[in-house]
C-alpha cells in the first residue's frame, strides 16, 4: 500500500512507448530498416511454409515442426513490428493501457509456444539419434499435433491467467515506457497498486513455460551428443550431428539473447543494451531462423531448386 500512497493516484489510460529515442533523421532510417526485416520475415516464413506444405519429400515430424514454427514466427514478429514502423512513420508513440496489455498478452502466448515447439523439435531430434529404431513409431503425425496442439493450448492457459490479473492493475504517475514494445517489466513498474501475487504468479509462469523447456531441451542435448560421440566413424559423427546443428544454433541465439535481457540485467545495464538484446530475439530471430534451417538442410535446398525451377520453366 506504501507504494499507491506516495504515487500520484490519477490513473492513466495511454502509455508512451519511447522507443529507439527522437531524432527524425534517425527515424526514418530505423523505419525503412525495420520495414525491410518485417518484409523479409514474412516473406521467409511464408516460403519456408509454402515449401513443407508443397514438397512430399519434407512431410516429416521434423519439417511439420519447422512449417509450424515459421507461422508461429510470422505472428511473433506480427505483433510487435507494425506497430513500431506506424510509430516511426507517423511520430505517435502513445498506445492505449488495454492495447499494451494485449500487445503483451499475445506477446507472452507466442513466446511460449515457441519455447515449447523448440523443445518438440528437440524430442524429435533425441528421438532420430537416440532411438532410431522406435522413431517411426514414437513421432508419428498424431504425436506430432499433440505436441503442437500442446504448445498452443499450455501458453494459451497460462498467460490468460496472467492477464486476468494484469487487467485488475490500474496504472498512475508516469507514462512514460523506456521500450520499443509492452514487455512485463517495464508495464509492472507503473503500476500504483501491489504486484507482488502478479509477480509471484508470473515468476511460476514462466519458469513453466520457460525453465522448464529449457532442462528439457539441455536434456536431450546431453544424450544426443552422448549418443554422437559413440559413433565409431567419423563420418557418421557429421552426418548425425548435421541432423540437428540448425536446431541448435537457433536455440543457442534464442537463449542467450533471452538470458542476456531478462535474467543477467542489473540496475547498471544500459537501457540502450537491453533494447539491442530485445530486438535480436523479437526482430531478428524470426528473420533468421528460415534462412538457418534452409542452409543447413539439404532436404529444404533441394525443394528449394526445384521450386525455383518449376517457375523459371
Amino acid at each position: 500500500m506504501e507504494k499507491a500512497e506516495v504515487r500520484n493516484q490519477t490513473p492513466i489510460v495511454e502509455f508512451i512507448l519511447l522507443g529507439f529515442g527522437n531524432v527524425p533523421e534517425l527515424q526514418t532510417l530505423l523505419f525503412l530498416v525495420f520495414l525491410v526485416i518485417y518484409i523479409v520475415t514474412v516473406s521467409g516464413n511464408i516460403l519456408f511454409v509454402a515449401l513443407v506444405v508443397a514438397d512430399q519429400q519434407l512431410h516429416i515430424p521434423m519439417y511439420f515442426l519447422l512449417g509450424n514454427l515459421s507461422c508461429l514466427e510470422i505472428c511473433y514478429t506480427s505483433t510487435i513490428l507494425p506497430r513500431l514502423l506506424a510509430s516511426f512513420l507517423t511520430g505517435d508513440r502513445t498506445i492505449s493501457v488495454k492495447g499494451c496489455i494485449v500487445q503483451l498478452y499475445f506477446f507472452g502466448i507466442l513466446s511460449n509456444t515457441e519455447n515449447l515447439l523448440l523443445t518438440a523439435m528437440s524430442y524429435d531430434r533425441y528421438l532420430a539419434i537416440c532411438n532410431p529404431l522406435r522413431y517411426a513409431a514414437l513421432m508419428n503425425g498424431r504425436v506430432c499435433w499433440q505436441l503442437v496442439a500442446g504448445a498452443w493450448i499450455s501458453s494459451l492457459l497460462l498467460c490468460t491467467i496472467v492477464n486476468i490479473f494484469f487487467f485488475q492493475l490500474t496504472f498512475c504517475d508516469s507514462k512514460e515506457i523506456d521500450h520499443f514494445f509492452c514487455d512485463f517489466s517495464p508495464m509492472i513498474k507503473l503500476s500504483c497498486v501491489d504486484t507482488q501475487t502478479l509477480e509471484l504468479l508470473t515468476f511460476i509462469i514462466a519458469v513453466i513455460g520457460t525453465f522448464v523447456p529449457f532442462l528439457l531441451t539441455l536434456t536431450s542435448y546431453i544424450c544426443i551428443i552422448t549418443t554422437i560421440l559413440r559413433i565409431p566413424s567419423s563420418i557418421g559423427r557429421q552426418k548425425a550431428f548435421s541432423t540437428c546443428s540448425s536446431h541448435l544454433i537457433v536455440l543457442a541465439v534464442l537463449y542467450v539473447t533471452v538470458l542476456t535481457v531478462y535474467v543477467i540485467p542489473t540496475a547498471n545495464t544500459p537501457k540502450v543494451l537491453q533494447k539491442i538484446f530485445s530486438v535480436f530475439y523479437t526482430v531478428l530471430t524470426p528473420m533468421i531462423n528460415p534462412v538457418i534451417y534452409s542452409l543447413r538442410n539439404k532436404e529444404v535446398k533441394e525443394s528449394l531448386r526445384k521450386a525455383i525451377l518449376k517457375l523459371v520453366s
